[in-house]
């Protein structure tokens, strides 16, 4: 094996006839084990690390899959994907996955190992923007967004009061404890991220779920963190939504963004697929242009529900019959 080459693999997610497997190859990444540790400086050098990386473009790679084999290239920035139909029946739960990367002999360079989710087949399915609207992250703000990132670790990023105990609940929703709903988390923050925001939510006790993040950045664009890929972040909710066209879905996301206008869009174009649409309000003085747009979700048939605090989705949720 090349021990300057490395091959990351993110959770993927689909079903028998439709996988996704997503991923990075990189010719030299800094080592980035993470210290849970309350020194400033740790958490500046280990963030800093997650940033310095170079990518290696255009590789050949290689997925194995339950004796299946499937090839691609990465792309400019290192990126991968894989898109292809199981030659089996695949049971619902995670499943494991084996990324290669191979030189243009045939040698392995290196590997990396995934999972992929295929959900029960279970009546809701769950779309959750991350920064505002489960963590604390102050977006709107690049000097105190940075901050949270900088001095805090996964064991210390804040989540919102409540907001852990209400997507538990809606876990369970309609379904039993064996096959809980799924959840998507869709984020503009970037895949240098991903294992730290992996272990916040595993340390907050929030759902198992599949990220969905933007274009790997560069340590010189650090600054720019989770400010780009709107448009982006659109597509990969559609995405979602056309892998499970048999599941109705629940948005969560907050105002301090374009959470409400991409909702809104999605729900004008697919109503039929969405049950309800929870926006977090972030920004009060956005309210009133928010409650317009969800105006516009409301009026196609989709229950909305703009809060403060986790506790009065919480009773929304209640209300509309999602949780008992």
């Amino acid at each position: 094996m090349n021990k300057s080459v490395s091959v990351k693999v993110y959770h993927g997610y689909g079903h028998t006839y439709n996988l996704v497997v997503y991923g990075h190859v990189f010719k030299r990444r800094a080592k980035t084990k993470q210290v849970y540790s309350n020194n400033i400086l740790v958490n500046i050098v280990h963030l800093l690390k997650l940033f310095i990386l170079k990518p290696y473009a255009f590789v050949e790679v290689r997925l194995q899959f339950f004796g299946q084999t499937v090839y691609n290239k990465t792309e400019g920035d290192g990126f991968f994907k894989f898109e292809w139909k199981a030659g089996q029946d695949i049971a619902a739960g995670w499943h494991d996955v084996k990324v290669e990367a191979i030189d243009q002999h045939g040698n392995v360079l290196n590997a990396g190992a995934g999972k992929i989710y295929v959900p029960h087949i279970t009546q809701y399915a769950f779309i959750s923007d991350v920064d505002d609207t489960v963590m604390v992250s102050h977006s709107a703000t690049i000097g105190r967004r940075l901050r949270e990132l900088f001095i805090k670790n996964p064991h210390t990023r804040k989540t919102f009061p409540n907001a852990a105990s209400h997507y538990q609940q809606l876990a369970l929703s309609h379904t039993e404890v064996q096959q809980p709903n799924p959840f998507f988390y869709v984020s503009s923050s970037e895949w240098n991220l991903y294992d730290y925001l992996v272990e916040t939510f595993k340390f907050n006790k929030l759902p198992d779920g599949a990220f969905l993040l933007n274009t790997l950045k560069r340590w010189k664009d650090l600054i720019k963190t989770g400010k780009t890929g709107h448009e982006g972040k659109l597509l990969r909710v559609m995405r979602i939504l056309d892998a499970f066209p048999n599941q109705k879905f629940i948005f969560f996301g907050d105002n301090s963004q374009h959470d409400p206008q991409i909702y809104t869009a999605i729900v004008e174009k697919y109503p039929e697929n969405i049950e309800a649409v929870y926006i977090r309000n972030i920004l009060p003085q956005k309210a009133a242009e928010t409650k317009l747009l969800l105006l516009k979700v409301e009026n196609k048939g989709v229950s909305t529900c703009l809060f403060n605090d986790s506790e009065e989705a919480i009773q929304h949720s209640k209300v509309i019959g999602l949780i008992g």
